[in-house]
């Protein structure tokens, strides 16, 4: 079965310890695999995709974590969950990795994707093309001095408060929140045909569905592609070699990614996910070769 939960932690720390011995932790109900995840869409849809692929096709008892960044580097280093899907790296995720990097594994690269600031298409170009426009009066003025975010602890909102410092943008203010709370401040703004700065990611639905477009970054601080890595605790490969290799050999587009998030709107994730598992079947079928 696949199951959620908020968290698991004191339940898991117990059975940290029994991560070497998988029938002793089967007894006291571990499932198979324990993935962590956050609330960023892309982050959604690959977890459930996984999640899909591991239950239905694999037969694997799967539950899926809910909790921030940090959380899932921390309890991910110390046993308490086994997987998380969302690791961005080289620089995005850097310094989770600086802390926690020695007690992960990195079972592989899953997709790349981009960050920065952005804006929807109804934003004039010559108002609006480049962060360092931010700092001009009428511009600061029309956005309200806000530049909407997402949940604190994100590596983008560690760059992005950079970002503030090295633009000389600190009359504005950082506001954070979650991805869906973004996107409901991006259709806010489009009823009102109004500007509007968000802290911005590829793969993500909003750039089909507003028109996205980065701002450019002169001093370069927010990188350029960044590779999504699926990491482990050092144990699962050992302990689930099955399931590490049939992540390790997943390979997906933006244009895959992007394509559930739209479909998720009408269908809901689930139908979205298993859609999207029905017209690729020869790739998922590679995966678990």
């Amino acid at each position: 079965m696949i199951r959620t939960s908020l968290s698991r932690r004191s339940m898991l720390a117990a059975l940290a310890s029994l991560s070497a011995t998988p029938l002793a932790a089967q007894s006291l109900g571990r499932p198979d695999v324990v993935i962590g995840w956050t609330p960023w869409s892309d982050a959604e849809v690959v977890t459930k995709l996984v999640a899909r692929v591991l239950h239905d096709m694999m037969d694997r008892d799967v539950e899926l974590t809910l909790a921030d960044i940090e959380a899932q580097f921390r309890t991910l280093s110390r046993g308490e969950i086994d997987v998380m899907l969302m690791s961005w790296e080289p620089g995005l995720h850097a310094a989770y990795l600086r802390r926690y990097g020695d007690t992960l594994v990195d079972l592989g690269p899953l997709y790349e994707g981009t960050i920065g600031l952005a804006v929807p298409e109804w934003v004039p170009a010559d108002l609006i093309s480049s962060i360092e426009d931010l700092r001009r009066p009428e511009v600061q003025e029309a956005l309200g001095g806000r530049i909407v975010g997402i949940d604190p602890g994100a590596g983008l909102m560690a760059t992005t408060r950079d970002a503030i410092q090295q633009y000389g943008l600190t009359n504005y203010t950082l506001e954070e929140g979650t991805g869906p709370k973004m996107v409901r401040e991006i259709a806010l703004a489009q009823r009102r045909d109004a500007p509007v700065v968000v802290t911005a990611w590829r793969p993500h639905m909003k750039f089909a569905l507003y028109g996205m477009r980065y701002l450019d970054d002169p001093r370069g601080l927010y990188s350029g592609a960044s590779t999504i890595h699926a990491r482990a605790n050092t144990g699962f490969p050992e302990r689930a070699p099955d399931i590490a290799d049939m992540i390790g050999r997943i390979a997906l587009e933006i244009t895959d990614i992007e394509e559930i998030m739209v479909n998720a709107r009408e269908q809901g994730i689930d139908k979205a996910v298993q859609s999207w598992i029905d017209a690729n079947t020869a790739k998922v079928a590679d995966w678990q070769r």
